[in-house]
């Protein structure tokens, strides 16, 4: 566990055979927010550190960028814990879910959709991360300027509690069709990214960019 930006923590495993870094956020505002689960062995791995952060608090919501092993696969052991907790996920992933056997509170959104709670404004943008180049969601939380941007912006190597610097345009034009393997879909998802203005980017793997 890392804090690696204001009330923003890092939870995180290195696989260095892949040189992979996969990485699991708590928000720690008024109202908390856990950014992907992780797997299940990385979610009952995390939870004992997690419940020590909140101190008896609980966690409000679940925000899950796409349906992979790694973003939603441990979100049965937190609803477990957490039996009121929210998932703030794509429209295809709130029809899927329920499919994988989780039963719990779902929340779906869409580009451009707001979510405000205690101590967070996040803006939802979509992204052709799911199967078939179906939308799933990246995430923007206004208050604190931080970018969460599932595997969008994606590094080798060992990542654990590091940071490195960069320009958010440059971080935007690096998107190539590697990563969106549709030319039209990618330049309206570099359309809608433009508009942000984020003073660092929270990763799912690698290293976490502090915006120049």
């Amino acid at each position: 566990m890392n804090l690696i930006y204001n009330d923003l923590y890092q939870f995180s495993i290195h696989i260095p055979p892949m040189q992979f870094t996969i990485h699991q956020y708590l928000l720690m505002c008024a109202d908390p927010i856990l950014v992907s689960t992780g797997t299940m062995q990385q979610a009952e791995h995390i939870l004992p550190e997690i419940k020590k952060l909140l101190k008896g608090q609980t966690l409000k919501y679940i925000l899950v960028s796409h349906m992979e092993s790694d973003e939603c696969g441990g979100l049965i052991a937190f609803q477990k814990e957490y039996p009121d907790v929210i998932t703030v996920c794509s429209q295809l992933c709130a029809r899927e879910l329920p499919g994988f056997g989780y039963n719990g509170k779902i929340l779906a959104k869409k580009q451009d959709d707001l979510l405000d709670g205690n101590g967070f404004s996040l803006k939802f943008i979509d992204y052709p991360s799911e199967v078939h180049l179906q939308n799933g969601l990246a995430f923007y939380e206004e208050n604190s300027k931080i970018f969460f941007s599932g595997d969008l912006m994606l590094r080798f190597g060992d990542a654990v509690g590091k940071t490195m610097d960069s320009f958010w345009k440059e971080e935007i034009a690096a998107i190539d069709l590697e990563r969106i393997p549709n030319a039209e879909k990618l330049e309206v998802l570099q359309k809608s990214l433009l508009q942000l203005n984020p003073d660092l980017i929270a990763v799912g793997h690698g290293f976490c960019i502090k915006c120049k």
